[in-house]
């Protein structure tokens, strides 16, 4: 906001709310700010669906929505119709993709075990899909809150997967780094959708730019407070996807990371 010319406490505030990975919290957290009678709310994908069922006239500014069309938040991404604007992750469309690099990368794989909760599940379908194509056996792990993980990943053993998607549910998101190291005791090579994950240990993820997303969506709370109408605004799909691979977390399993899969990454961690 700065960068597009407002200050701080001049031209606007802020009325900050978190959940703290636990999503049961979501509908007071909304309540609250449509009693603070807010100009525009930006929010993540997990707290959207409340959203949408207690308001259909304060502007909300999806940042980063799984996909807006599908989940009911938008007519199209060209002209949403209502009061839902913002960005796409576009993460249903490269799910396959994501699945492709690594069947590259762990080509002996027979099963692939997705994490996932209630929130990412539009994800885990697509998955499903992607893996019954690429003819692997999709292994499910269905989690409640970060607790589960270790437990979750014991199962993904047992069953003898040889790879791992993990979707960046609400109840992981915040805890990369506990995720990371999990997975990493469980010896699981493991695809994430975001760069944090990798950036605290994990093995290779594929998807956008998260930080800048985020600062994209200051562009659609400018125009918000500028006037213009919430259903007329595009809604923005990402126009890069970044793959980033750690190679200390790749020796650490074992794994030769091919050349080519090197060359088309954005960021290699040594």
């Amino acid at each position: 906001m700065r960068e597009l010319g407002y200050v701080y406490g001049d031209h606007f505030v802020t009325e900050p709310r978190g959940a703290h990975a636990q999503p049961q919290r979501f509908p007071d957290l909304v309540t609250e700010l449509l009693r603070a009678q807010v100009d525009v709310i930006v929010a993540v994908g997990p707290a959207l669906p409340m959203l949408k069922r207690a308001t259909t006239t304060v502007p909300v500014v999806m940042a980063a929505a799984v996909d807006p069309v599908a989940q009911g938040f938008a007519q199209s991404l060209g002209r949403p119709g209502g009061n839902f604007i913002g960005l796409s992750l576009q993460s249903l469309e490269i799910t396959g993709k994501r699945l492709e690099l690594m069947k590259e990368l762990v080509p002996g794989a027979a099963t692939l075990a997705v994490l996932w909760n209630r929130s990412s599940e539009p994800s885990w379908q697509a998955a499903q899909a992607t893996l019954r194509q690429l003819r692997w056996n999709a292994f499910s792990l269905e989690i409640h809150n970060v607790d589960e993980i270790d437990s979750a990943l014991r199962k993904a053993v047992a069953a003898k997967a040889g790879a791992l998607l993990v979707f960046a549910a609400s109840a992981l998101y915040p805890h990369a780094q506990r995720v990371t190291d999990q997975v990493a005791k469980h010896r699981l090579p493991a695809m994430y959708e975001l760069r944090s994950y990798v950036e605290a240990g994990g093995l290779v993820s594929y998807g956008a730019d998260i930080n800048d997303i985020w600062r994209r969506s200051a562009v659609f709370v400018d125009k918000i407070l500028k006037g213009s109408r919430p259903a007329d605004l595009p809604i923005e799909q990402p126009s890069e996807f970044e793959l980033v691979i750690n190679l200390k977390a790749a020796r650490a399993l074992g794994l030769t990371v091919p050349q080519a899969m090197l060359l088309r990454a954005e960021e290699v961690i040594q």
